[in-house]
């Protein structure tokens, strides 16, 4: 992922606020086996400490593939939206002359890929998930000697990723002047589709930290 300086992360606390703000979907990408693609899993996640907790149902293809290379990437990607041209041509330039662009931000974590087999383990690493997904506990006990989970388990196969390297961008025109930012978000608001609200959200909360770009 490629990140141009005025696209740079703030550090950690803010894409760990980003992710802990409900951005709990992403997609795992793992090597493909020798003369076949990568292979592309979306999925919900967890995170644990310096771990993201995965489990996906035992006959899904991708297995082999982390078997055969533990190195994978997982990618959350949100808060985006496209920006016409003209939103974003120069006041002294025609409308039409805008280049258009897209705004979103993204985290990729590169990871070496555990595989959670053993009964207990694996109800653990439910546990953990339904207690972030359904904090208010409106679930049965998640045990091995138990129904409904503990005859689904071995359909199942957990995933413990190990984070070696995070890498986060924040793509919202923050090298362009403060009113043109502004005047972005306005529109966006204004428009009001998709995923608009929140890009414009997070447009603003980084013109309120960056304020005008400084190389």
């Amino acid at each position: 992922m490629f990140i141009q300086p005025w696209d740079a992360t703030l550090g950690e606390a803010e894409w760990q606020t980003w992710i802990a703000d409900g951005h709990d979907f992403g997609q795992l990408s793992v090597n493909g086996l020798p003369g076949h693609p990568p292979t592309v899993v979306p999925t919900h996640f967890t995170c644990d400490d310096r771990h993201l907790l995965i489990h996906l149902a035992r006959p899904n293809p991708v297995w082999k593939a982390i078997e055969h290379d533990q190195n994978v990437v997982f990618t959350v990607i949100g808060d985006y939206a496209f920006i016409p041209g003209p939103w974003r041509a120069k006041a002294d330039t025609p409308p039409t002359d805008g280049v258009p662009t897209s705004y979103y931000a993204a985290v990729q974590f590169a990871c070496r890929a555990g595989i959670v087999d053993e009964p207990e383990a694996k109800a653990e690493l439910l546990r953990r998930q339904l207690a972030h997904f359904q904090p208010d506990g409106d679930h049965a006990p998640v045990a091995v000697d138990q129904p409904p989970y503990g005859r689904m388990l071995s359909g199942i196969r957990g995933l413990r990723l190990e984070v070696t390297e995070v890498r986060a961008k924040f793509k919202y025109d923050d090298h362009k002047p403060v009113e043109h930012r502004t005047s972005v978000a306005d529109r966006l608001t204004e428009r009001g589709q998709g995923l608009d609200v929140p890009t414009a959200r997070q447009q603003l909360r980084r013109l309120d930290r960056i304020g005008p770009w400084k190389p």
